[in-house]
């Protein structure tokens, strides 16, 4: 019998096992205690171009690097967290005639499907489609979508303070605030109708 077939065997073992080890799902938390996950805004009317962001994001992703079909979650961002460069601008942005935070405290997207899954460097592009509810309205919307699986690099994000691997989520994508009843046709020519949605967050799935 040949002596190195032990070795060969156990090799291969060794190597199945570590695929499926490096395979397996992950929860990623995107509630950042850092307070850098964002979301930002743009309304760009013909008398006035609003911008701002929102910090309160949080959420769960469930995402198996071995197979991205497979991912699922939620991305929430508190609504009374928007904010912008106008203090006035803001109180009637999240008063009840606009976004109505007091009512309606939750803006989410929460995934369906995924689609056209492009190989990128050190993660991948898609189309996500998924549920996108604002001021009580739900859509379902498909929104490109990149995604960068960073193993063993929660440490450095944390400086030190947990291990695990990170999610980064990149999009931006536009929606109609007409299509979520926020004053649809009117005073469209300070507050745009369309607006523009972009995001750069990251979720941790710290080591057991």
């Amino acid at each position: 019998m040949n002596s190195l077939a032990p070795t060969r065997l156990t090799i291969a073992a060794l190597l199945i096992a570590s695929v499926t080890l490096n395979a397996a799902e992950k929860e990623f938390d995107f509630k950042d205690p850092k307070g850098i996950n964002n979301v930002s805004f743009l309304l760009d009317a013909p008398l006035e171009s609003i911008n701002g962001n929102a910090k309160g994001v949080s959420g769960i992703v469930q995402f198996d690097p071995g197979n991205p079909k497979t991912i699922s979650g939620t991305i929430t961002v508190e609504t009374a967290t928007l904010n912008t460069t106008n203090d006035t601008m803001r109180e009637h942005m999240l008063g009840a005639g606009w976004l109505d935070a007091a009512s309606h405290p939750q803006i989410t997207f929460a995934t369906k499907s995924i689609s056209k899954i492009e190989p990128a460097e050190d993660g991948f592009s898609a189309h996500l489609t998924g549920d996108f509810t604002l001021k009580g309205v739900t859509k379902e919307i498909t929104v490109p979508v990149s995604f960068t699986y960073l193993p063993d690099m929660l440490g450095a994000r944390s400086n030190g303070a947990a291990e695990g691997d990170l999610l980064v989520v990149r999009s931006t994508f536009t929606i109609l605030r007409s299509d979520f009843g926020i004053k649809p046709g009117q005073n469209t020519e300070k507050v745009a109708d369309e607006i523009e949605l972009r995001l750069a967050i990251a979720g941790a799935a710290p080591d057991a």
